[in-house]
């Protein structure tokens, strides 16, 4: 069944392909910025993610190692983010800047080789009979194992913050700093594994752009993805489950355009391409009418003299 030439199925699996980059990107930020620290080298940790996945998984064979290498590559990034922020006490916003800056020109760099490369192919996994079921098989149980680990990760975040001692140790530090080092949580350690860990899922999303989505290396790729993982973190209140319901309407509206373009839509393809973006900020913003408040600290230096 298709409706006007778009086949709901194909267009609903598609979604959660393009989503998942986002997704995975949002959810490492949502981290880092419910411990304190806001980090606006997304961008630039995903394309290096990008290049770093692609260029192992292409002179490996090995998308999992692609994969593992991208998720190095952002953490990497992470940790001289970390290392400004955290022990040189830099501002953040402005070391922030400079990563995304740093990091598109080093992937132009890594990536002059590989234009032109066709990566390794992902394969799918095989769930078996529940691929063969009508309509839900094709949209549920036809993808890769980075679209079933974006939903892992999001139930896995969310479980953490909400139920466990850790979560509740970084929620302190991000709420209040100072009042956590009273108590003797490590601040500076609990910041530098949540940078960390947001800039490998950071790099995760990048390599899922250039081995699965756009199977291809191209200069500036991520297109400015990490900076929409940044805005759905606000938008969605700093809660996992909105950032899922932010990535995935994000993904929809993109792969939605892409087939009204295709379907030949009397709509000029300058509103359609903007459609993504305007869409997924109007549904946001009224989503965040009801929104918790920022973590006290994010943004702020810590310094344990103070």
């Amino acid at each position: 069944m298709t409706l006007g030439g778009i086949d709901p199925a194909l267009l609903l699996a598609a979604l959660m392909v393009a989503a998942t980059p986002i997704l995975l990107a949002a959810l490492g930020e949502l981290v880092v910025e419910r411990a304190g620290v806001l980090n606006l080298g997304v961008e630039g940790m995903m394309i290096t993610g990008a290049i770093c996945g692609f260029a192992i998984a292409v002179e490996t064979g090995s998308p999992a190692l692609g994969f593992l290498a991208a998720a190095a590559g952002g953490a990497v990034l992470a940790a001289l983010f970390a290392a400004l922020t955290q022990v040189a006490l830099a501002n953040q916003v402005a070391s922030g800047l400079a990563l995304t800056l740093f990091g598109l020109g080093l992937s132009a760099l890594l990536g002059q080789g590989y234009v032109g490369v066709k990566p390794p192919q992902t394969p799918r996994l095989d769930l078996g009979p529940l691929s063969d079921i009508p309509f839900l098989g094709r949209v549920l149980f036809s993808h890769d194992l980075m679209v079933y680990l974006g939903l892992a990760l999001t139930l896995a975040v969310w479980a953490l913050l909400k139920y466990t001692r850790a979560g509740l140790v970084l929620r302190a530090v991000g709420e209040n700093h100072h009042a956590a080092h009273a108590l003797g949580f490590k601040v500076v350690r609990v910041r530098l594994m949540a940078i960390l860990f947001g800039g490998a899922c950071a790099g995760l999303g990048g390599a899922y752009i250039s081995l699965i989505r756009v199977p291809q290396w191209t200069e500036g790729m991520t297109a400015g993805a990490g900076w929409i993982a940044l805005a759905l973190v606000v938008f969605a209140s700093w809660r996992a489950g909105r950032v899922l319901l932010g990535a995935y309407l994000f993904g929809g509206v993109t792969v939605l355009q892409l087939n009204l373009q295709a379907a030949g839509i009397a709509i000029p393809v300058e509103y359609l391409s903007m459609s993504p973006y305007l869409v997924t900020i109007l549904v946001l913003v009224i989503m965040s009418a009801d929104r918790s408040r920022a973590p006290g600290s994010l943004g702020r230096i810590f310094h344990a003299s103070e």
